[in-house]
């Protein structure tokens, strides 16, 4: 799956035209920050990493030492840096469990649950080992929760969920499943996506009774307060 709020270190090592070794050096000499690593141990970033990358390429190239190339750092900045969202001007990072389940409106144990069920798989760790999950999740996690609204059950969800993450792997790259086989997972997912128009459509007009027969009700019981308010008291409870 792509994240596109942080750079896997082979994402980098391409956007910024450097060496594996360049990178390790930078790090250890806090050019670079790494914000953790992934599950198999493969380091990543964030966005704004590859252009300070590159500037710091540069200027190797034209013959600063490291030491100097941190000093410029330190006193200009990186000319040029776009880390941060253009709308809403905050520098995109990986999510934790806590600030996951926030955004998502459901706690971090129905997170780790979901994870057990083999529905929600946390691709990243930080340097301490804490789970880290890309913006993509949100809208995954918001996708179980209406699930479960539409009456599917977890193994039924593990399923979806499957289908969409095949889904992103292959809207990123048909390549990464053979022709054939690629076939396979798109039928599944059209009817998947056909059985699920179905039961919408049934929600939908359910719905519609319910919402007809609240709001009946709810005129009905209206006019019963209103004529129990106007209901004479009687004699026995006013001497009460």
């Amino acid at each position: 799956m792509s994240h596109n709020n942080v750079l896997l270190l082979p994402e980098l090592l391409e956007s910024a035209g450097i060496t594996e070794e360049q990178v390790t050096e930078w790090v250890k000499q806090d050019l670079l920050t790494s914000l953790g690593h992934s599950e198999d141990g493969v380091n990543f970033f964030s966005p704004g990493e590859a252009d300070k990358a590159r500037h710091i390429r540069d200027l190797f190239k034209l013959g600063y030492t490291l030491e100097e190339i941190r000093r410029i750092i330190r006193k200009v900045g990186i000319p040029g840096r776009q880390s941060r969202d253009p709308a809403t001007g905050k520098s995109p990072q990986p999510l934790t469990i806590g600030i996951l389940s926030e955004r998502v409106g459901i706690s971090p144990r129905t997170i780790k649950h979901w994870e057990e069920k083999g529905i929600i798989e946390p691709d990243m760790r930080s340097s301490g080992g804490f789970r880290l999950y890309s913006e993509v999740y949100v809208y995954l996690c918001q996708l179980v929760r209406d699930l479960q609204l539409f009456g599917y059950s977890l193994d039924e969800i593990k399923k979806v969920s499957d289908h969409f993450r095949t889904f992103l792997s292959l809207q990123e790259s048909l390549d990464s499943y053979p022709r054939d086989e690629a076939g396979t997972h798109l039928s599944a997912m059209q009817k998947e996506i056909t059985t699920l128009s179905g039961r919408m459509k049934l929600l939908k007009e359910g719905i519609r009774r319910w919402e007809n027969l609240l709001g009946k009700k709810a005129r009905e019981i209206t006019s019963i307060e209103r004529r129990n308010h106007k209901r004479r008291i009687p004699l026995e409870e006013k001497g009460q």
